[in-house]
């Protein structure tokens, strides 16, 4: 292994040379308390940057016995550290020169802890980090000396500064994992407790702006405060006894007028399925993990998806058990959102009034009265909420403003008035018998959902001579191979690094785990599967620190919407949540 002395010689040695001369730096090197590795040398100084390491062994880091004792206080302390070194190298980072000469990056975290490839934190306390440069250059001529100083000091600067615990603050790494910990025994305890959600006394839910993720400042917020009859007491391991709002599982509404908050709760509870930074305003808000958010969305493709429980009897004589188009409307969408997230599994579904379509959610007595069965395809999703619970154990939480029918299939009712939650069963359930509604209930009995199985050549990473052609410059937009793959109506992902390692696991998955014998959810498990055991890195062909952790709900969002997908059909025992000579997926009964 070569040192820091050498690799200043040989950019000094390349000063004014041609740009290519730099891939003479590929390497490993010695650099005092850790190593550098240069895995990958840019082309020129506009192209991506080039791919570094750091790796800094437990003797020089010293992290403390608690940052390291479990898996999960690895991540958050990995979670820390990336924060803390990605400010080193921002201060390290200056412009030396063309394009992206000087710069340093490293991935840069949202309000929520996850696992990222950027820095991983190993058992034994050993710290890498992967992180980008761009090596200086003047045009396309190298700019040894400046490359020299930034390789061979300031990013040794940075290393020191973010990654060894004698620098780092201590005290607020600790509260970082204690944090975090609290939250997922807050988690753990919602199955037990009869509880699809959990928003503690004092959690600050408004958001700074749409599209600014941290609290709005104290002064305008209003902190939460459970209503009496929900209040329930959980425990936590660091923090003690908290109290706060209980949501039961079944059909809860929240209600309330314009901009009282109601959205606000319910956004609140979508990233309640992750694990929050302290600070936060929701970090004591927790969420069953397998809880999907679903709307409606014009326009998108759908492959084989079964969404006859919702839609049937089309003009024309569509399969809706096979579910076929490239141009959805509002309420195939939302079907066949519904019957995607149920396929992966999800036991609690999140609906807004706001961004469904009005058709599916509700076809009130007048119109009924007008339009006969026979001539309306659509079983609303009214008459499928209480089913969903009731026979497959699915609860619902749904924003609602404007049809207080509704009420008839609630459990429980929450009222938002100025930003405070208020429990309005009673209420409601009073109101409903006073003015009983002269709507009939649509639909007969729930249909267990015929499974799909992908074909792997459906579709395509590959765009001319390249094999893997994919791009990911926002969370809502991949290109894949020659398709754009649209994600802005998928509200559960919140780094872009998300949909970076979701894009990657697909081209892993092609003809492996997606073989075209296995089903979409046995396929889309065994990727999580493989992710679990060994780690992100085993979804890509070498080291890249891009990539995040993510759910199997927004995994299968991003395939059902590659719009060359073709399925088919799953076939006679198929996978454990199979029914037996039936080729059909059971969704399993209620639980608790």
């Amino acid at each position: 292994m070569q040192d820091l002395q050498q690799l200043r010689a040989t950019l000094h040695q390349i000063d004014g040379r041609g740009y290519g001369d730099y891939k003479k730096i590929k390497g490993r090197y010695a650099a005092g308390c850790f190593q550098l590795i240069v895995d990958h040398v840019q082309g020129d100084p506009f192209a991506a940057p080039s791919r570094l390491r750091a790796v800094v062994p437990s003797s020089e880091v010293q992290l403390p016995d608690w940052a390291v004792r479990t898996a999960a206080r690895r991540t958050t302390s990995a979670d820390f550290l990336n924060r803390s070194f990605r400010q080193a190298l921002l201060g390290a980072s200056a412009h030396r020169g063309s394009g992206k000469s000087g710069e340093l990056h490293l991935l840069e975290p949202g309000q929520e802890v996850l696992s990222r490839s950027s820095l991983l934190v190993a058992p034994d306390g050993q710290v890498e980090s992967r992180f980008s440069a761009g090596l200086p250059a003047q045009g396309r001529r190298i700019l040894g000396q400046q490359a020299a100083h930034m390789l061979c000091e300031d990013i040794g600067r940075a290393v020191r500064q973010g990654l060894l615990a004698q620098s780092v603050d201590l005290d607020a790494l600790r509260r970082h994992t204690e944090v975090v910990e609290d939250a997922q025994a807050l988690r753990s305890q919602l199955h037990e407790e009869n509880l699809v959600a959990f928003v503690a006394d004092g959690s600050l839910l408004p958001r700074r702006s749409g599209i600014d993720d941290r609290p709005m400042d104290t002064t305008c917020a209003v902190p939460f405060q459970a209503p009496e009859r929900l209040r329930v007491t959980l425990t936590t391991p660091n923090a003690g006894a908290l109290c706060g709002m209980g949501i039961p599982k079944g059909v809860t509404l929240i209600v309330g007028g314009g901009y009282h908050g109601k959205s606000t709760l319910l956004r609140a509870l979508e990233r309640g399925v992750y694990d929050h930074i302290p600070e936060d305003g929701r970090e004591r808000v927790v969420t069953v993990g397998d809880a999907v958010k679903v709307r409606a969305e014009d326009g998108r493709s759908v492959a084989g998806t079964d969404i006859s429980n919702f839609i049937g009897r089309l003009p024309g004589g569509e399969d809706t058990i096979r579910f076929e188009t490239q141009n959805a409307s509002g309420s195939t969408s939302q079907a066949a959102a519904i019957a995607e997230a149920l396929e992966v599994g999800a036991t609690c579904l999140l609906l807004d009034e706001d961004t469904s379509a009005t058709n599916f959610m509700i076809r009130d007595a007048r119109m009924q009265a007008l339009v006969a069965d026979e001539f309306e395809p659509i079983t609303p999703f009214i008459d499928r909420a209480q089913q969903l619970y009731r026979e497959l154990g699915v609860s619902t939480i749904l924003v609602v403003g404007g049809s207080g029918d509704y009420f008839d299939v609630a459990d429980t009712v929450i009222a938002m008035r100025r930003y405070e939650p208020h429990d309005v069963t009673s209420e409601a359930k009073q109101i409903a018998d006073a003015h009983p509604t002269s709507r009939r209930r649509e639909g007969g009995q729930w249909q267990p959902m015929r499974s799909r199985i992908p074909r792997p050549d459906s579709f395509d990473p590959s765009r001319g001579r390249k094999s893997v052609d994919i791009k990911t410059r926002t969370e809502d937009r991949v290109t894949f191979g020659t398709q754009e793959i649209e994600l802005s109506a998928v509200e559960q992902i919140v780094e872009l690094a998300q949909t970076r390692a979701m894009a990657e696991a697909l081209v892993w998955a092609r003809g492996r785990a997606i073989d075209g014998q296995r089903s979409m959810e046995e396929a889309l498990n065994v990727i999580m599967a493989s992710i679990a055991t060994g780690g992100l890195d085993s979804i890509v062909p070498y080291p890249v620190g891009e990539l995040a952790e993510f759910r199997i709900a927004e995994l299968a969002a991003l395939l059902n919407r590659v719009r060359t997908l073709v399925t088919d059909a799953g076939r006679e025992g198929q996978g454990e949540a199979s029914g037996a000579g039936t080729g059909e997926r059971v969704v399993g009964p209620p639980k608790g």
